[in-house]
């Protein structure tokens, strides 16, 4: 039976170009700072964002919980939006690790009001003190909605009044200033520091990388290798990270055509999509039973996630093709 895997983009896998680009990488000990590849890595994703340095993690909630560690001091509070991935998605690592609790603001559609986050900030002697604000962009939970430029900038301008970081959990960052318009590094200016995701859109088998500025990379780096993220010849890695953020980009506005090809056909057809969420590379469909309709739809050959319980999540990305969507309605919307 034909397969479409729409659980996540972090199911693709390498090409044989990108496979070719890792095969020949040089490599070195990182522990060591001697591996060629990381270092190329790092410096050009630093480069392309306005940054002062990058460092290459495995993982995107490494990534997260170094800059959260390195931002903060125990007792305080994050300032994040109401299902941010650092929270639901982290396992409750700002408080295992760095011994910070979330404080959520209101964010329908992903997108938290910036007089929110102003009235979020704690200074009592009575309650925890704000140590961060952190923004989610695209946003997970909420369907992969984008948090656009005004707000960002009047984030920003709390976080300056009250003297705070701004961390920005860019996972899908790339995603987000597609949809935008806009270069990444026009959005990346507003924070003090970033982590993005070269498995998911940008397509490479593994890793993130966490940008800021130098002083604070040092201290984030010594929380990487207390977290067990010193990796030694992963110059292999990195150059399929290299490969992704060099190529990656360009391919994400099919990405998300098809996802909105996708719910208009599964709203045409009766189902419950909001399509106002549809922004960039997800479609959530609220259903009476989502694991009973995961596993309906997997036994069906279309692969999803549950996001709730009432809550199916289909990705698209650049693996699949316009006749991958076609089946996609067909096998479920026809059925």
């Amino acid at each position: 039976m034909r397969i479409v895997d729409m659980r996540s983009d972090t199911v693709t896998k390498p090409t044989p170009e990108m496979l070719e680009f890792m095969l020949h990488a040089e490599v070195g000990d990182d522990v060591y700072g001697e591996d060629p590849t990381v270092n190329a890595l790092q410096l050009e994703a630093a480069e392309l964002l306005g940054f002062e340095a990058g460092l290459f993690t495995p993982s995107g909630t490494m990534a997260n919980q170094m800059a959260i560690a390195a931002h903060t001091s125990r007792g305080q509070e994050v300032i994040c939006p109401q299902d941010a991935h650092i929270y639901e998605y982290e396992l409750g690592m700002m408080a295992t690790f760095s011994s910070v609790v979330p404080r959520f603001v209101p964010a329908p559609l992903g997108v938290p009001d910036p007089e929110m986050v102003r009235k979020a900030v704690r200074h009592s002697i009575h309650q925890s003190p704000t140590g961060l604000i952190a923004l989610e962009n695209t946003h997970n939970k909420a369907g992969g909605t984008v948090v656009n430029l005004e707000t960002i900038k009047a984030i920003r301008a709390v976080a300056d009044f009250e003297g705070l970081p701004f961390h920005l959990d860019g996972a899908r960052a790339f995603n987000a200033t597609t949809a935008l318009g806009i270069h990444i590094r026009e959005m990346a200016q507003y924070f003090d520091s970033v982590s993005i995701c070269l498995s998911k859109g940008l397509g490479a088998p593994i890793g993130s990388v966490l940008l800021g500025k130098k002083d604070f990379l040092k201290i984030a780096h010594r929380y990487r290798k207390m977290m067990g993220g010193g990796m030694r010849q992963a110059g292999i890695l990195a150059a399929g990270g290299l490969y992704a953020l060099r190529h990656g980009p360009a391919r994400l506005e099919h990405d998300h055509t098809r996802a909105k090809t996708l719910a208009a056909g599964f709203k045409n057809a009766g189902f419950d999509v909001n399509l106002e969420t549809v922004q960039t590379n997800m479609v959530f469909i609220t259903v009476p039973d989502a694991a009973k309709t995961v596993q309906e739809w997997t036994d069906k050959g279309v692969w999803c996630g549950q996001m709730d319980v009432d809550k199916v999540r289909l990705v698209t990305h650049f693996q699949q093709n316009d006749d991958d969507i076609g089946y996609v309605l067909e096998r479920i919307t026809t059925a």
